[in-house]
């Protein structure tokens, strides 16, 4: 054989193998460390190693861990990757057989899975304390609005009146499902693969529910085949992460549009404005066009991993590993950011009351309740209504009067169409067509008025409680957990 036949092949260790390696000493250092701690101590506990064995281990581990500078390693090829220059590490020390031993009903299939669910806890965690920051934060300015009137827009025209605490709402209410979606996504991380080993479990009389909860997962996966094939969890929790960044996008974009200068629905504070560089007058908003590219980057990531296992075969195998789950990580990086910087905009937001009032009365979008007091009051058809509120618009349009200054229009609209005169006098007229009354008015189950406002606000901050409790309790779980390895593992070395 030639030198160019012994592994690594150049280019594969170029490509591939540094690569990880690199990766492996950003992510994967601490996970498995605690891998190798807990699985030192279920051995013991069940007799599969004895005293001195474990003692010996214990100790060379604890060695590794405080003697080896992994930032000043570069790869050279000689281990095949991160596992193995641990357990190169771990033979200097103990010898090859006792090192081993350590590697005992396990396998790296069922490491690399229990690392990576690992790993993903954490992140889904902190990106959780961001969501659940967002959607306080939105209740509390939803709360601060309700009041404050807005222009709500269908296909890109002025539709009807709105609040701004209304639409602040309808955001923290599929922010909600979306968090939902994400703490159902972390119920698949909660289950631990390890004593899965290669496929089909051991032989020895390992303890995969002490392993688990050494680890901080709540039990172990069930399946040993399921438990290095199935990569649901990884399609499940990056979907989910999708749907949260597509939903906020669409915000952002109305975010976008509402402060235009044509618009100028949302006034934007001049601490998120830029200049530009050769036309003085000009405001830029450009943390709204960075929001929707975080968003927009954070969804492409997120496809990345969801298509990347497709069409992949149901077993172990590196389209779900190391790569692939260092680059997932980006999506949580960007997605912090775009929370974050979300977080911070949405509150020093405000509505420009006048702009909203002058397009109000140029665009007529309190006609709907004219229609609907006219079946109320005067006992119409809502044909017959409908056709009066339109005959009214249309007038008051034509002649570049607001609909408050429409009262002569009407009159004129309803004799034509009942062949009498309405009921309805100047003072009620205007009361009808007030975008203060077409709110207050709106009272059932959902919408923009006081009582179902408060309704829907209660029933937020009730749901966001429990998430958060939810995430409190996973928190100490882990740190439990932690403690609880801790101590068993310093038992070993002093046994």
């Amino acid at each position: 054989m030639t030198d160019e036949s012994v592994f690594p092949n150049a280019a594969y260790k170029e490509t591939v193998l540094a690569p990880l390696f690199e990766g492996a000493k950003t992510h994967f250092v601490a996970p498995v460390r605690a891998i190798n701690q807990a699985h030192l101590v279920m051995l013991t506990e069940t007799g599969i190693l004895d005293t001195a064995q474990t003692r010996s281990i214990a100790s060379a581990l604890d060695e590794i861990d405080q003697n080896t500078d992994l930032d000043a390693h570069n790869y050279t090829g000689e281990f095949e990757d991160y596992f193995f220059f641990v357990e190169a590490e771990l033979k200097k020390r103990v010898g090859p057989d006792l090192a081993g031993a350590l590697h005992t009903a396990r396998s790296r299939n069922d490491m690399d899975h229990t690392v990576f669910k690992m790993i993903l806890s954490t992140r889904l965690d902190d990106l959780l304390d961001n969501a659940h920051a967002l959607a306080n934060m939105l209740i509390d300015k939803a709360t601060r609005e309700k009041t404050t009137l807005i222009i709500a827009y269908t296909h890109g025209q002025p539709a009807q009146p709105g609040t701004f605490g209304h639409y602040l709402g309808a955001m923290a209410e599929v922010l909600l499902r979306d968090i939902a979606r994400l703490h159902q996504a972390r119920q698949a991380l909660e289950l631990c693969p390890m004593g899965a080993a290669a496929i089909t479990t051991s032989g020895f009389p390992i303890d995969r529910s002490r392993m688990a909860r050494l680890l901080g997962f709540k039990g172990p996966t069930q399946n040993s085949y399921a438990s290095i094939a199935s990569v649901d969890y990884i399609t499940a929790l990056y979907s989910a992460l999708k749907l949260l960044f597509i939903h906020l996008g669409r915000v952002i974009q109305d975010f976008q549009f509402w402060s235009s200068f044509e618009v100028g629905q949302l006034y934007v504070p001049d601490e998120f404005v830029q200049i530009s560089s050769i036309m003085p007058q000009k405001r830029n908003p450009v943390p709204i066009e960075h929001l929707r590219l975080l968003s927009s980057l954070t969804v492409g990531r997120c496809d990345t991993m969801v298509n990347t296992m497709h069409n992949t075969p149901f077993t172990d195998m590196n389209d779900s590993e190391g790569e692939v789950q260092q680059a997932g990580y980006s999506a949580f990086e960007s997605g912090n950011r775009a929370l974050k910087l979300l977080g911070a905009l949405v509150p020093a937001l405000s509505i420009q009351a006048d702009r909203v009032r002058a397009t109000m009365e140029k665009s007529c979008i309190t006609i709907t309740e004219l229609a609907d007091t006219l079946v109320r009051e005067e006992k119409l058809s809502f044909r017959q209504a409908h056709e009066i509120a339109a005959a009214t618009s249309a007038a008051v349009i034509a002649e570049e009067k607001p609909l408050y200054g429409g009262f002569e229009a009407f009159s004129n609209a309803f004799k034509a169409v009942l062949k009498r005169r309405p009921s309805l006098d100047k003072t009620a007229f205007t009361t009808a067509i007030s975008p203060e009354n077409f709110i207050a008015v709106r009272t059932r189950y959902g919408g923009p008025a006081p009582e179902p406002m408060n309704e829907a606000l209660t029933g937020y901050r009730t749901e966001l409680k429990r998430f958060v409790e939810k995430a409190i309790e996973n928190k100490k779980f882990r740190a439990d957990s932690a403690r609880g390895l801790s101590a068993a593992f310093a038992r070993l070395k002093n046994t």
